[in-house]
């Protein structure tokens, strides 16, 4: 069984999580192309390395952040989304 902590209810089954991708910049809507958009909501990266995601737990409907390895799927850490906004 793989456990994911969560940073508001602690250790959980990776059953109760649902992810909802790596964290993006979003484009201006204004300035930005239809063929623009597209690529953006429809095209993943298929990359190597450290990624950061939005995670939900699903019970409480906790949204939350996850540092992730692509290559090994080890979650390194997990936080609460104000922890980045924070470092920005």
């Amino acid at each position: 069984m793989k456990i994911l902590t969560c940073p508001m209810n602690g250790p959980r089954n990776i059953d109760e999580f649902q992810s909802f991708g790596p964290v993006r910049a979003e484009p201006d809507p204004d300035m930005t192309a239809d063929a623009d958009w597209s690529r953006h909501l429809f095209r993943a990266e298929n990359r190597r390395g450290m990624v950061v995601e939005w995670w939900r737990h699903v019970p409480s409907n906790y949204f939350f952040l996850a540092e992730r390895d692509l290559v090994t799927n080890e979650i390194i850490r997990t936080f609460d989304a104000s922890e980045r906004r924070a470092q920005s």
